[in-house]
């Protein structure tokens, strides 16, 4: 009897096993996103009356969907400002026409809204430390600013919060007050907008020159440090300290929210001492940082140097760069791709553009990038490109791909 039972129990865990084997589905992988950037430049074309700019941001959004896109990275924070009503940072002047001046609606809530309505993925794009810049000077920067005030008030404490470099006003990266109202900042879209997610861009510090006192930017806060580390791996921890504050904080309310970051897309120039100061290394090795890197690989495939040799910045051999630092870690890659570049004289060392020659760069890149089967989706710059005249023979030659 104790083998007939032997044999029955055989028979049934066969049965299992086989039921499980044929019954299992492999997980299905997740959707290749497919992006634009929609920057404060597009934000300071669109209409400011309210039906009117909700029907431009409609149309805007159609095409996005006709195209083949299911997600937009919108410009929330270019300037130390704000595309919605705030409570740390005054208006933006590209929403409203006047950095400070209200609007009587909200123009992020239809954004967000619109694009839903269509199935595309809404993400805002933050600056974190830039006050001043193209289109936004000293001058039009609004007395509601944080950045005023700290220039202003007769609190000396706060002087070094903002610092001017190459005439430019920039948030210090080193200050803890300064992480915390970007922090604040961030987490006031998280929780009052329906956004997927969370996306900074590359400027985080500009060029410097420690041996010029007036391109010394931040390093008198080192010295204060008292820090043992060398002064270029302190900068990097500034900024690495804010992204990990920011994820943990995201992570801390929605923690599907994605948080992610599009650093420049050379990694020589990442890893240098002067400037950004984006410890690429770190955040796709170690997790906690972020939850995707999109660089921006905007050179075409036969970049050459000025000495007339293949570039290492020239698209395969980036890619390849980025692949082998993927591998290091958790971290998805994206690729951000110039649709602005196509149909122009952009100079890159040939005898005539790649560009020029070329109307089909992007869609061998966006192949490219699906031939390695490492890369989880593109994101082009930027949308009002794919309008332009002289880029629609590339854009023809890319959106089979995406639709």
């Amino acid at each position: 009897m104790l083998k007939h039972l032997w044999k029955r129990m055989a028979a049934v865990l066969c049965a299992v096993i086989t039921l499980a084997a044929t019954s299992y589905v492999t997980p299905a992988a997740a959707p290749e996103l497919r992006g634009v950037w929609i920057s404060y430049l597009v934000w300071d074309d669109l209409p400011k009356g309210q039906d009117a700019f909700q029907k431009a941001v409609d149309q805007m959004f159609e095409n996005c969907k006709s195209w083949g896109m299911n997600a937009v990275f919108v410009h929330v924070r270019s300037h130390g400002d704000a595309m919605y009503p705030s409570s740390f940072y005054p208006w933006s002047k590209f929403a409203t026409g006047k950095q400070g001046q209200a609007l009587s609606y909200d123009p992020l809530a239809y954004m967000i809204q619109s694009a839903h309505a269509r199935g595309l993925a809404f993400h805002a794009w933050f600056n974190p430390y830039r006050i001043t810049g193209y289109r936004m000077p000293f001058e039009e920067v609004s007395e509601k600013s944080p950045a005023k005030k700290y220039l202003q008030d007769t609190d000396p404490t706060n002087d070094r919060w903002v610092l001017k470099h190459d005439g430019d006003y920039y948030y210090n990266p080193s200050v803890k007050q300064v992480k915390d109202l970007v922090i604040q900042g961030v987490m006031e879209v998280v929780n009052n907008y329906a956004v997927d997610g969370i996306h900074f861009d590359d400027y985080f510090y500009p060029e410097l020159d420690d041996r010029d006192p007036m391109r010394w930017f931040d390093r008198p806060e080192y010295l204060a440090s008292g820090c043992k580390t060398n002064l270029t791996q302190w900068r990097r921890d500034q900024v690495s300290e804010l992204l990990y504050g920011v994820n943990k904080a995201i992570k801390t309310m929605k923690p599907d929210l994605l948080f992610g970051v599009s650093p420049q897309g050379y990694v020589t120039h990442l890893r240098s001492s002067n400037k950004v100061f984006a410890d690429i290394d770190r955040w796709m090795s170690q997790d906690g940082f972020v939850d995707y890197v999109m660089p921006q690989l905007y050179w075409g495939f036969e970049t050459k140097t000025v000495a007339g040799e293949a570039a290492p910045y020239a698209f395969q051999q980036n890619l390849d760069t980025w692949l082998r630092l993927r591998r290091k870690g958790n971290v998805k890659l994206y690729l951000g791709l110039a649709m602005y570049r196509a149909g122009s004289d952009i100079k890159d060392y040939n005898a005539t553009s790649e560009w020029l020659r070329r109307d089909d760069i992007l869609k061998r890149q966006v192949e490219a990038g699906r031939s390695s089967a490492e890369i989880s989706g593109y994101c082009f710059y930027s949308y009002d490109s794919f309008l332009q005249s002289e880029a629609q023979r590339e854009v023809s030659n890319l959106l089979p791909l995406l639709r």
